[in-house]
C-alpha cells in the first residue's frame, strides 16, 4: 500500500498542517489495527516511506542475548486493503479537524458580539438552532426568551456566549437573554458608541419585558441619550424592535451614586435621594405619592431593575405617607353604670 507523497504535502499545506504529525497520525491508526491482529509480530510497528510513501510494517529482531541484529517487514494477508481503508480514514479525519479548528478560530472571534443567522428545525425540541453559514449554532433554553416564538426560516440576531470544539464538531452557544446583548444591537445602530464619543456603562435585563441601559457622554454638547434615541427615536425602536417590542429606558450614568440612583428609577420622578450607608451601598428614595406605583413597578420590576443598573440597595418611600389608622378600642363600662342599668332592668330604681 502506497500514498501519494507529494498529493499528500500539497494537502497539508493547503489546510495547514504539519506534514510530520499527517504522517505520524496514519502510522499509529496503522500500527493499533495491526497489533489487533492474531499473527502480528513482537513490536511490531508501521512506518510510511517519506519518499516512496509505500506503508510497510517493521519488525526488529533480537538475538538470544535480547541484541538487536536487524529489522524486518511484515504484512499479514489483506491487511494492505485495511491499510488503505484507514489511511483514507485518517486523513479525512485530520482534514475535518483542521476545518473545524478554522471554524472554532472564526467564531471565537465574535465572542460578546452580536451574530445574526436563520433559525433551523432541529432534532432536538428544546433548543433553537440558528444556521449561520460555515456552522450552526444553537440557543439553549436558558438563553431563550418565554415571550418570544422562534419560526424555522426566521433570521434573527443572537449574543454569541461561547464557541467551543465539541466531540461532534465546532458547538456555537447563542443566547437572546444576555444583558449585553442590547449593548451590542444599540452599538450597530449608534455611530458615536462606535468611535466612542458615547458610552454604555451599564445594562440590566429582564428579558422579554424591560431593560435598563445607562450611558455618558466623552464629549462635551453630545447628549448621550439622544445618541442611542436617534432622530425622531429610530436608533432605539430599531434595538426594541429586535428584541419584538422589549421596552428599554435609557438614563443618564453619574459619577454621583445618589443623583445615579435617581435616574436609573426613571420614568418615575424622585423628589429627594440619600445616600444611607456607602459602603454597603444603600441609598434612600423619597417620590411623590402618585409616583409610588410607577417607581417600583409592576411586581417590582423598575426597582429591581435599577438595583441591578447602579449596584445599590434601594429603599423607596412616598413624600407624604399615609399615618396608620387603628381600629379604636372598645371603651370598658364604669361599674356604677353596670349597677344602675341591671337595677332598671329588674324594674328597680335606686333612691
Amino acid at each position: 500500500m502506497s500514498v501519494d507523497v507529494d498529493a499528500l504535502i500539497t494537502l497539508t499545506i493547503e489546510k495547514e498542517i504539519p506534514l510530520e504529525k499527517m504522517i505520524s497520525a496514519i502510522e499509529n491508526a496503522v500500527t493499533e489495527a495491526y497489533i489487533a491482529l492474531e499473527d502480528a509480530k513482537p513490536q511490531g510497528r508501521a512506518v510510511l516511506n517519506r519518499v516512496s510513501g509505500e506503508i510497510l510494517i517493521h519488525v526488529p529482531q533480537f538475538n538470544n542475548e535480547g541484541i538487536y541484529t536487524e529489522t524486518i517487514t511484515h504484512m499479514p494477508e489483506g491487511f494492505e486493503q485495511i491499510i488503505k481503508s484507514l489511511t483514507r480514514k485518517e486523513i479525512k479525519q485530520r482534514m475535518r479537524a483542521a476545518k473545524d479548528a478554522d471554524v472554532v478560530e472564526e467564531f471565537q472571534a465574535s465572542v460578546g458580539d452580536v451574530i445574526s443567522g436563520v433559525i433551523q428545525q432541529g432534532r432536538d425540541a428544546t433548543l433553537v438552532y440558528v444556521d449561520l453559514g460555515r456552522v450552526e449554532g444553537k440557543i439553549p433554553p436558558n438563553e431563550q426568551v418565554p415571550t418570544e416564538s422562534y419560526i424555522h426560516g426566521q433570521r434573527i440576531k443572537c449574543f454569541v456566549v461561547d464557541v467551543k470544539q465539541g466531540l461532534k464538531g465546532p458547538e456555537v452557544t447563542l443566547s437572546r437573554t444576555h444583558p449585553l446583548l442590547v449593548k451590542a444591537l444599540f452599538t450597530l445602530e449608534v455611530p458615536e458608541l462606535k468611535d466612542r464619543v458615547v458610552e454604555i456603562v451599564g445594562v440590566s435585563r429582564e428579558a422579554g419585558f424591560r431593560s435598563k441601559v445607562s450611558v455618558r457622554s466623552h464629549r462635551v454638547g453630545v447628549s448621550p441619550k439622544g445618541a442611542l434615541i436617534g432622530p425622531m427615536g429610530a436608533r432605539a425602536k430599531a434595538v426594541m424592535d429586535e428584541l419584538n417590542g422589549e421596552k428599554i429606558d435609557i438614563v443618564d450614568y453619574s459619577e454621583n451614586p445618589a443623583v445615579y440612583v435617581a435616574n436609573a428609577l426613571a420614568p418615575a420622578k424622585v423628589s429627594s435621594c440619600e445616600v444611607v450607608d456607602l459602603e454597603s451601598k444603600s441609598a434612600k428614595v423619597v417620590v411623590p405619592d402618585y409616583q409610588l406605583s410607577l417607581a417600583i413597578g409592576k411586581d417590582g420590576q423598575n426597582a429591581r431593575l435599577a438595583a441591578r443598573l447602579t449596584g445599590w440597595r434601594i429603599d423607596i418611600h412616598p413624600d407624604n405617607p399615609v399615618e396608620r389608622i387603628e381600629k379604636p378600642k372598645a371603651i370598658e363600662p364604669d361599674a356604677e353604670v353596670e349597677d344602675i342599668q341591671e337595677a332598671a332592668n329588674r324594674g328597680e330604681f335606686p333612691a
